[in-house]
């Protein structure tokens, strides 16, 4: 089953299935399918016709999900370092931008870079 050019997987279920839409985590998965009268513990492969084109339409309506919810991260983002605010020139230094410290944990946003002055060391029996 394909909805917004993403392949679900047949095996899972429907509720854990719809989360590998970029834009649709577990509650939203859960509240569409409330919303749809689909039982959350249906594998996808065990949903009918009618199941399937429900949930596709539901979806590209009222959603903004993968390239369409990409694109519109991305202008946020530029549009931030286009005016110069605090966030965008901290989406331009690769540094976290929601207040996190920067003194030691912010390995995720600046890409597990290692700046400490014993890792590059050399053993003393290396030439130096």
């Amino acid at each position: 089953m394909r909805i917004s050019g993403v392949t679900l997987q047949d095996k899972k279920h429907i509720l854990f299935a719809l989360t590998d839409i970029y834009g649709i985590g577990r509650p939203m998965a859960a509240k569409i399918l409330q919303e749809l009268g689909i039982d959350p513990s249906v594998p996808t492969r065990e949903l009918t016709e009618k199941e399937e084109q429900a949930l596709r339409e539901h979806i590209e309506k009222n959603m903004r999900v993968e390239g369409e919810l990409r694109r519109e991260i991305a202008m946020n983002i530029k549009r931030h370092r286009d005016i110069g605010s605090y966030r965008g020139v901290r989406h331009a230094k690769h540094l976290p931008v929601r207040g996190q410290r920067t003194k030691t944990n912010s390995r995720t946003v600046r890409g597990n870079v290692r700046k400490t002055a014993g890792s590059g060391r050399k053993s003393s029996n290396e030439k130096t």
